[in-house]
Formats: C-alpha cells, sequence, structure tokens
C-alpha cells in the first residue's frame, strides 16, 4: 500500500508531498516538529507531545495552525490512511510560505503544517534493545536553546553521522566543562552503583523528552531515586549502566561509551525492566479502529 501524508489541508500520495521552496522552514529552519510513537493502534503520550508542540510553537511565536481537536482529527486520519498499527507519526509546523525575508512575515501568512506516519517493526526494537547500543562523545556546538523542539538540526545531523562512522548508533554532546547534554535525537541516562538514575535537568540545555518524563513516573513507581544533575563523560564511562530514551527507542540499553564497555557489556538489569514497563505508564490514545 502507497503511504498517505498530510500538506497543508491535503491528503497526498506520499511521493508526491512537498512545500513551497519559500517555505520557511526549507529556509531557515523557522518551524518545530513532534515525533510520536504508534503502538496497537494507539499513540503514544499524545497530550503531552501536543502540549510540547504547543510550547515551542508558542517560544517562536508562530501561530497555532488549528485547534486541538482538528490536530488529533488530521493526526487520526494520516494513521488511518497509513495502517500503521505499530510506528511513527511525524508532524512539522513551519510559519509558513513567503517571500524570503529574515524577519517574519505579516499575519495574513498561515502556517505549513505536515504530517506522515510509518510501521516500524517492533521485533527489531526488542532484539536492538538484548543486544544494547554503542555510543560516542562529541563537543556540544548547539545554541542554547535546544529545549525548543525545532527543525534546525544540521548539529545533530553531523553528531550522528559521525556515530555512524564509528560504528555507533548514537552521539551525545558534551558541553565545555565535560559534561554530558544529551544526545542527536535522545536523552542521555547513566545508572549509579547504588542504583540510582542520573540524567540532566531539563533546562535550555537539554529537550524535555516525552519518553523522559515517563521515565521519570515510572521510576518512582518502581522506588527507583531518579537524581537531575550534570555528568561528567568520566562519570558515564563507570557507570553501572547507561541508557538513552526517546519516542522512537523508547528504553534503549547502552553498553558502550567511545572506547569504554559499561558493566560487563550487556543490557542492565534497570533498563531492561525500565524498558519492559514503559508503557504501563505512558498515556496510550486510540486512534483508529485496529
Amino acid at each position: 500500500m502507497s503511504r498517505v501524508a498530510y500538506v497543508n489541508g491535503r491528503y497526498v500520495p506520499h511521493s508526491q508531498a512537498a512545500v513551497h521552496i519559500e517555505d520557511r522552514g526549507y529556509q531557515f529552519a523557522d518551524g518545530v516538529y513532534e515525533v510520536c510513537e504508534i503502538l496497537k493502534g494507539q499513540i503514544v503520550d499524545l497530550t503531552a507531545h501536543l502540549d510540547r508542540l504547543d510550547r515551542s510553537l508558542d517560544e517562536l511565536s508562530i501561530r497555532h495552525p488549528m485547534t486541538r481537536v482538528a490536530f488529533v482529527t488530521v493526526m487520526k486520519e494520516v494513521v488511518a490512511r497509513n495502517r500503521v498499527r505499530d510506528g511513527l507519526l511525524y508532524i512539522q509546523v513551519t510559519r509558513g510560505v513567503a517571500r524570503r525575508d529574515h524577519v517574519f512575515p505579516g499575519p495574513e501568512v498561515a502556517p505549513s503544517v505536515i504530517m506522515s506516519a510509518k510501521s516500524v517493526s517492533i521485533e527489531k526494537g526488542l532484539k536492538a534493545a538484548e543486544k544494547g547500543m554503542s555510543v560516542i562523545t562529541t563537543p556540544e556546538n548547539r545554541w542554547d536553546r535546544v529545549d525548543i523542539k525545532t527543525v534546525g538540526l544540521l548539529p545533530n545531523v553531523l553528531a550522528k553521522q559521525k556515530a555512524k562512522e564509528a560504528g555507533a548508533k548514537e552521539a551525545w554532546f558534551v558541553d565545555k566543562d565535560g559534561y554530558v547534554t544529551e544526545g542527536g535525537s535522545t536523552n542521555a541516562w547513566i545508572v549509579l552503583n547504588d542504583g540510582k538514575l542520573v540524567t540532566r535537568p531539563a533546562d535550555h540545555g537539554i529537550l524535555r523528552g516525552i519518553t523522559r518524563s515517563v521515565v521519570m513516573k515510572l521510576a518512582e513507581k518502581h522506588g527507583i531515586s531518579v537524581e537531575e544533575r550534570a555528568f561528567t563523560v568520566e562519570e558515564s564511562k563507570s557507570a553501572r549502566e547507561a541508557f538513552v530514551t526517546s519516542a522512537s527507542l523508547v528504553v534503549m540499553p547502552v553498553v558502550k561509551i567511545d572506547d569504554q564497555v559499561i558493566g560487563d557489556g550487556t543490557p542492565g538489569p534497570v533498563a531492561i525492566e525500565l524498558r519492559k514497563t514503559f508503557h504501563e505508564a505512558a498515556e496510550l490514545i486510540k486512534l483508529t479502529a485496529a
């Protein structure tokens, strides 16, 4: 079945989906996005994702393109038309199409909205989690408002490519003081020898990940302490466990950082348990008739 995308009020074949060359997202990265997990015909943490989308729009003074009810209706339709039971939903909103000029266009310019959905193999994710992943570290070179989920991701792209070339799956950014900020598309965590979880505070230095927030609630449910503070590369390499979180990876164990094996080189029990029970703490909203 051919995929379908939503582009500014129309459902079109994915292969033909396009925006104007003067869309400000294309020319200025003047837009925001969200990626939502779809599990068994349900969208995971819908409310939190839309709340964060609203915040990102407000931070950049981009007009909200439609009501939340209308937005959810489109999301549901995109999932249904693509017959996605397990996968990912991508949402992007830009300031719209206008003559190229650095300053904002007038209020008559409507925001551009695109959505697409694709199926993802749950089994593939499970196999990856059983093995764990490697990460490398790279100097932080992004602007200081990474708490806004913008489409300006070139530093992230370069970091992820660097990881791929090194045979790793992710890159952790490291600030000028030697502290880990977050991954190219994930939040970073370590598990101390006493079992405590540590992750960087969600201030302007990292994105306030939706999956990150659910893991914090899940940890509390399991009686696991969480400490929000910065941690160094050296501390992460000597940790009992490490893992990353994101909508696409959920909870993914990290078994190697740069050239240092973490623990015994296999996924640790804390990460495994958090991944196994994650959706018990997540919001699940049925979007399809599947």
